[in-house]
């Protein structure tokens, strides 16, 4: 790691600064996932945090390290999610202006969470309908008003509050084999992974992005930060199109590893730990546990510790979340079908194609007269994987015109 930037990140300023301030999260071990992967598995629940993630550390570290000039004149951030909570109740906390924007599409739950947080010291802007455009908006307003922006993670500051997660950690338990930490901008990645290499060296510290935003992957890749063209935006804790320069320099030296998972494995794994624990993540939340199974045979016997970064989950999304995981296990499928325009045909298809334990989950069917066939939507789900290809066999045995749509077709993504 760059010899600068462990002196310039004093890890026991930040913590003495946000001391009185956040909650000193629990590290718990979880029986669970020791046992179905042979390790001890502990995780460190920002999702309990005040303000339900992380990003409260990086914020208020920054805010409070500002210049009394730079506070009497207010600060400026955008966001649509954690970071924009974490800089309210740091404006509440701090007795200062603060004035978030956000991108016009906001889900109104983030933008009442955040006015909620800042009980009245923060002004609530919706501009644009993108994040980049947003972004663009406050940089302008805070020069025009000689305020300060809070970027959310591309600063010495925010990166040294970030790394107070990985000093509870360590102090709560000093033999880690894996730390498996989630990225976005790389504020997090950066902060931990700094005191790690600083103070536990032989810990593996393994990055995990969604498979649809691998803006850090794409960087190591590129030996610099890379603009995406385009990216997923459903892990929206972690999806960003371009990690920051400084998070950059620190996570090419602090990762041992890189992993992208898929998005459905995301939402089977929101939904395992809502089952069998009653933890309720975000996303991003529970990147760190999604990649534990491309490194089972590593980890057996090992402690590792995965960062649980977040529980912002609008629950407006728990059919999708669903939707996304059942597609993901293989066990949701999506079919054009062209019936055959006689009474009869439709029944055939339930009693004829269907397995015992298949279910027509949709259905949208339009009858087109002096036609020979009327084409359907059909949604079904089934009991097990191996079910499928019975299923295809079915549909072949019995001549059923279809075709199964994949995530490649336009209509695919209305169905989601």
């Amino acid at each position: 790691m760059n010899i600068a930037t462990t002196h310039i990140l004093n890890f026991q300023a930040a913590a003495d600064r946000l001391q009185h301030v956040v909650n000193r999260t629990p590290l718990m071990y979880n029986d669970a996932l020791s046992r179905r992967y042979n390790c001890n598995v502990y995780l460190k629940r920002e999702d309990l945090q005040v303000v339900r993630s992380y990003k409260l550390r990086g914020a208020y570290n920054m805010m409070s390290s500002l210049r009394t000039d730079q506070l009497q004149h207010g600060v400026v951030c955008a966001s649509a999610g954690n970071h924009a909570q974490g800089f309210a109740y740091s404006c509440k906390k701090l007795n200062i202006k603060g004035v978030v924007f956000m991108p016009i599409i906001t889900p109104n739950q983030k933008v009442s969470q955040t006015k909620m947080f800042g009980e009245g010291f923060v002004e609530v802007k919706l501009t644009g309908d993108t994040f980049d455009d947003c972004a663009a908006a406050a940089k302008q307003y805070t020069l025009e008003h000689q305020m300060t922006f809070i970027p959310p993670f591309d600063d010495l500051r925010i990166i040294e509050g970030q790394a107070t997660v990985g000093m509870e950690i360590m102090e709560d338990q000093s033999e880690i084999d894996y730390l498996f930490v989630p990225v976005g901008g790389g504020g997090l990645s950066a902060g931990v992974g700094s005191y790690f290499k600083t103070f536990s060296p032989k810990t593996k510290i393994i990055g995990v992005e969604p498979e649809g935003a691998p803006s850090m992957t794409e960087a190591l890749k590129a030996g610099k930060p890379v603009i995406l063209d385009q990216i997923e935006r459903f892990v929206d804790g972690a999806a960003v199109k371009r990690v920051g320069d400084i998070t950059f320099d620190i996570c090419k030296d602090v990762l041992d590893d890189m992993k992208l998972v898929p998005e459905g494995r995301v939402c089977s794994t929101i939904l395992r730990m809502y089952n069998e624990d009653a933890i309720v993540a975000e996303p991003a939340g529970v990147l760190s546990i999604a990649a534990l199974d491309d490194y089972a045979s590593e980890i057996k016997g090992k402690n590792v510790v995965c960062i649980v970064s977040g529980s912002n989950n609008d629950i407006d999304r728990m059919q999708e979340i669903k939707e996304r995981s059942l597609q993901y296990e293989g066990l949701k499928h999506y079919f054009l079908i062209r019936f055959a325009q006689r009474p009869g045909a439709l029944k055939q298809f339930v009693n004829d194609v269907l397995g015992a334990n298949d279910d027509i989950t949709r259905f949208e069917y339009m009858q087109k007269h002096n036609k020979e066939t009327g084409p359907a939507l059909v949604g079904i789900e089934l009991k097990s994987k191996k079910d499928y290809e019975i299923l295809i066999d079915n549909l072949n045995k019995h001549q059923i015109n279809y075709t199964e749509l994949s995530k490649q077709d336009n209509l695919f993504g209305y169905l989601v």
